[in-house]
């Protein structure tokens, strides 16, 4: 049976397959860190014709060690893997970190010889890390086999898609000198334990306080969003995404093999997950270390206090920009300090402090018994008045650091620190950042440090709430529908067939008469008489109507009627010769509203996801539109509403009344639930759906079935 990663991710016994004596290579750069770190196990380097490498015992073979090995770093080229996983498995080795490149990344030659290695593995029971892997570290176990020196214990888990990326983390966390790490996993191919794998081991882990991860492509993007749900529960995961870009996408797949994806809709998947999504890499360290240090920030209010009215101004407009809110403070909260503050969030010291910093204190301790406030941010020059100043205000302003951070932890608040001196790393800034306030140098990244904890707190909460199908009764109704059109050989649910699939599902829509071929119009010109009525081209093979010519509208009366279904039969015939005709569809006009779209497709990582965004010619132009994956939870519905960029749009236009946001969100959670009773769905398309103050009213319906039945 294969070991579980935590048994070889912290281990006591290390095998170096491949050790030397020449400096510049991997198996002698990890066994001087591994006796660097003072890595308090075995080391056993392999070599099959030395007997001693940097003082230790040289063995032959795996089958000359005299202890149980843990984990074996392999040093050797590519082609020596199969054979190497086969020796680890007779000798009880529970995982190998595979260094070697030129596997799947490289050739089909190399993805031949990976897949031979991980049969082999799999054959014997071991598991591998890599191949194409910087290597890992544990810093708890003293295990270092990256080779990152100065590594500091702490909470922080790597997991990351580069080496780079990792030694740049790590040694961006050493010149902030106030963070640690617990484990490091370069990913490399994935080719045995895959993503999804190790954030779960994280999540476990207990010497692990949060993941931050660099990502560019996942394998397995459906497990890795149910393992970031399980994980984010517990503690947060902050990830940076490559392959934004086509070109970036390209490098990503030439990197490491793997499919980088639409960055719009990973984006929107993963923050459903719960993962915290940083615009910039040199976010990651100052978001991971506020979401560590700081209580769970329960909402997005925040109040500024600051010692300068220019940094305030700034300060707001960035929490503004950021979606965050500003409240006012109540007035019984303003009262006992009105005499050292002024204005109206920002609150500003206006020099009152100057000559006492405690002032900061006995101000933070009284807006944060404020019921109004999420969180507080402080901005000028706190951590620094002893030294602009006078040295004499060294004790007052180290007393107000501890003051500080005890009633951040009293009301369970965040509270983040700006400082013109926080790289002075003076006694009362280090004293807050120790005590879990968190200082920054600047005032925009503390602020999206705000940002970030308050979305990590409406993820957990989110989450809590779940999602989950709710239409099992339509089920058969369904079933029946879909079970036809393969019956018909068909991949293209109709249109008439489609609003019967919706309405199964609880979805309001108009009424309608599918009248086949020649057949009579009279139905629809008796049921509606008084009526404007449109009609659609109903084909299987002409999925895209308007661009047929086959829809008309505002029409009324039998002559009416006739001379549409000629023109768009016509037109028809003229846009795809020998295009089957099914019949057309008859229906009342919808109700003037917003045109948004809605649309569910099958994501090569991520399996079905939602797409939601404004409606009409222009939505491949803008694309303002945001994704989840399904199932969705009604706050998943929400949160894609108020994501796109034009959502005030929704909220009325030039007087006119505002979307019936919760009647939408209840259109998309009853589409969730049809998709995910129904996998086979490969496609489904709302578009438009025209929005008003009443409802909702879907006007057309696009559904394709998968080739192999989902």
């Amino acid at each position: 049976m294969s070991a579980t990663l935590a048994q070889f991710l912290g281990p006591d016994s290390i095998a170096i397959i491949g050790a030397s004596k020449d400096p510049a290579k991997r198996g002698n750069v990890a066994i001087r860190a591994l006796l660097g770190g003072d890595f308090p196990g075995k080391i056993y380097p392999i070599h099959p014709r030395e007997s001693e490498i940097e003082g230790l015992k040289c063995y032959p073979d795996l089958a000359s060690v005299p202890g149980p090995i843990d984990l074996a770093l392999v040093c050797t080229p590519a082609h020596t893997l199969p054979a190497i996983m086969a020796d680890c498995g007779r000798h009880e080795v529970k995982g190998a970190v595979v260094l070697a490149s030129g596997f799947g990344e490289a050739s089909p030659q190399g993805a031949a010889l990976e897949r031979d290695m991980v049969e082999a593995s799999r054959t014997h029971g071991v598991r591998i890390v890599g191949p194409n892997t910087s290597g890992i570290f544990n810093t708890h176990k003293r295990a270092n086999l990256a080779g990152f020196p100065d590594l500091p214990t702490g909470g922080l888990g790597l997991l990351t898609q580069s080496g780079n990326m990792a030694l740049a983390i790590v040694t961006e966390g050493t010149r902030m000198g106030h963070l640690g790490y617990s484990t490091y996993i370069g990913i490399g191919n994935e080719s045995e334990i895959r993503f999804d794998e190790y954030m779960d081991y994280f999540g476990d882990d207990p010497n692990t306080q949060a993941v931050v991860s660099y990502v560019e492509g996942l394998k397995r993007g459906k497990e890795f969003l149910q393992a970031a749900r399980r994980v984010s529960t517990k503690k947060p995961i902050v990830l940076f995404k490559g392959g934004r870009s086509e070109a970036g996408q390209a490098s990503a797949r030439s990197h490491t093999g793997a499919l980088a994806g639409s960055y719009a809709v990973a984006e929107g998947v993963m923050r459903q997950a719960g993962v915290v999504l940083v615009d910039r890499a040199d976010e990651l360290l100052p978001i991971a270390q506020a979401l560590t240090a700081c209580p769970v920030q329960q909402g997005n209010r925040i109040v500024v206090l600051t010692d300068g009215g220019g940094q305030g101004t700034i300060a707001a407009d960035a929490l503004s920009a950021a979606g965050l809110s500003l409240p006012a403070l109540h007035e019984t909260t303003i009262n006992p300090i009105a005499e050292k503050v002024s204005g109206h969030n920002p609150y500003d010291l206006a020099g009152s402090a100057d000559a006492n910093p405690e002032v900061f204190a006995e101000c933070v301790d009284a807006i944060l018994a404020d019921d109004t406030v999420d969180a507080l941010l402080v901005v000028g020059l706190f951590g620094g008045y002893h030294i602009r100043f006078a040295a004499t205000l060294a004790d007052a302003e180290q007393r107000a650091a501890e003051r500080m951070a005890e009633s951040s932890r009293k009301f369970g608040k965040p509270v983040i620190v700006h400082s013109l001196y926080a790289n002075h790393r003076s006694k009362p800034i280090e004293t807050l950042r120790a005590a879990g306030v968190p200082v920054q140098s600047s005032i925009e990244t503390a602020v999206t440090c705000l940002d970030a904890m308050a979305a990590y707190g409406a993820a957990r909460r989110r989450l809590a709430e779940g999602a989950g199908a709710k239409g099992v009764k339509a089920q058969a109704a369904g079933s029946a529908i879909l079970k036809q059109v393969r019956a018909d050989g068909r991949l293209a649910v109709l249109e008439h067939e489609g609003r019967d699939l919706l309405r199964a599902y609880g979805v309001a829509l108009p009424e309608h008469l599918f009248i086949g071929g020649e057949g009579d119009l009279a139905g629809a010109v008796a049921k509606w008489p008084q009526t404007p009525l449109a009609m659609k081209l109903v084909s299987r093979d002409i999925l895209h109507k308007s661009d047929a010519g086959g829809v008309r509208l505002k029409l009324q009366g039998a002559d009416a009627l006739r001379e549409a279904r000629e023109a768009i039969l016509a037109s028809a015939g003229r846009y795809q010769a020998g295009a089957v005709i099914d019949g057309v569809l008859v229906t009342p006009m919808a109700q003037p509203g917003v045109e948004i779209i809605l649309g569910v497709t099958r994501d090569p990582q991520f399996g079905h996801v939602m797409m939601f965004g404004l409606g009409g010619i222009f939505v491949e132009v803008l694309k303002d539109v945001t994704f989840r994956a399904l199932p969705l939870s009604h706050a998943d519905a929400h949160e894609m509403i108020a994501g796109i960029r034009a959502r005030k749009i929704l909220d009325g236009v030039r007087g006119g009344p505002a979307v019936n946001r919760e009647t939408l969100a209840e259109l998309m959670l009853r589409l969730s639930d049809l998709v995910t009773a129904h996998p086979e769905i490969e496609e489904l398309d709302l578009n438009p759906v025209l929005c008003h103050a009443d409802g909702v009213t879907p006007v057309d319906v696009r559904i394709l079935l998968g080739k192999e039945g989902g």
